[in-house]
């Protein structure tokens, strides 16, 4: 079973919701990265969060890209994702190491540190949207509750959560968005808050076997949930040698000389996957006259 994302509704259209189950792309993250287990904690949650808020957007082309900007040691972190459930994403600084908090759990707060959160979406527009929050517990799931109820005034509940192997591979990754729609009814309010109480941990219940259906069954336990979508996740970079060629050309005629008459092959990065690609200096010849016609 690889990953994927289900969208429900419930209570007549009263509450809509989201669940996921992540394992295989938070692991080709901290593969890629090479994070510390706090990192690829931190990581993982955002790419989870960012996953199915992707697949909140309509548009074939839309692009979210969340981004904590922190004090924290692990220098802030980046999530891009599309409505097709594509998501890439990296941290400032992958190596970081932290004690255990007090609960004995990964200090992802003490990694994060204090900052903000910028949620940015593109929907084809002039101007993308952009909405900023300030982080609430830097635990991430609370910060984006937050973010829901302040920026887009949707009553939400966000769970997220990663757990590690004692090998420092990830073992289980998910989570779950719950919204609520403007007319819901007090009496379904309280009911799904007293769902909500019962449920700790998301990587408990994925240790203990919960699919993102079952995980939703169980948290709207008590309302008629109909199941509409069950869309694949996946870590997806879309760079390219073309790509990141046309980043080269922006730089300009000057820099591109400069590597020229080095006289050594340079080698360019993709801070989403951490791929490298290498440029001749006969490509980077190429890439000069490229320039100058242009």
């Amino acid at each position: 079973m690889g990953d994927y994302i289900v969208r429900a509704t419930a209570a007549n259209y009263q509450i809509r919701a989201f669940a996921a189950t992540t394992r295989d792309l938070v692991e080709y993250a901290r593969a890629a990265h090479n994070t510390s287990p706090v990192a690829t904690a931190a990581l993982g949650r955002l790419l989870t969060a960012g996953a199915m808020m992707g697949v909140m957007m309509k548009g074939e082309k839309d692009l979210l890209t969340l981004q904590i900007k922190a004090g924290g040691p692990l220098e802030g972190i980046t999530v891009t994702a599309d409505s097709k459930g594509n998501v890439k994403g990296y941290v400032g600084n992958p190596n970081v190491v932290l004690h255990a908090n007090a609960q004995g759990k990964l200090d992802v707060a003490g990694a994060v540190g204090v900052g903000f959160m910028n949620v940015i979406k593109d929907m084809g527009m002039k101007e993308p949207y952009v909405g900023q929050t300030v982080l609430q517990t830097s635990e991430i799931a609370e910060d984006l509750t937050y973010y829901f109820a302040t920026s887009e005034q949707v009553p939400s509940s966000v769970g997220l959560g990663v757990l590690m192997e004692k090998d420092n591979t990830v073992k289980q990754a998910g989570g779950f968005i719950i919204q609520l729609m403007p007319f819901t009814e007090e009496a379904v309010i309280t009911r799904l808050e007293e769902n909500l109480k019962k449920v700790t941990s998301v990587t408990a219940l994925l240790e203990e076997g919960h699919t993102p259906e079952s995980l939703l069954e169980l948290l709207l336990e008590g309302f008629d949930i109909e199941f509409n979508d069950r869309i694949p996740t996946q870590f997806h970079c879309n760079c390219s040698k073309e790509r990141v060629e046309r980043a080269l050309i922006s730089i300009g005629r000057k820099d591109i000389q400069e590597m020229i008459d080095e006289g050594k092959e340079i080698e360019m990065n993709c801070h989403f996957c951490n791929k490298n690609y290498t440029f001749t200096v006969e490509e980077l010849k190429r890439i000069l006259k490229e320039c100058k016609r242009g």
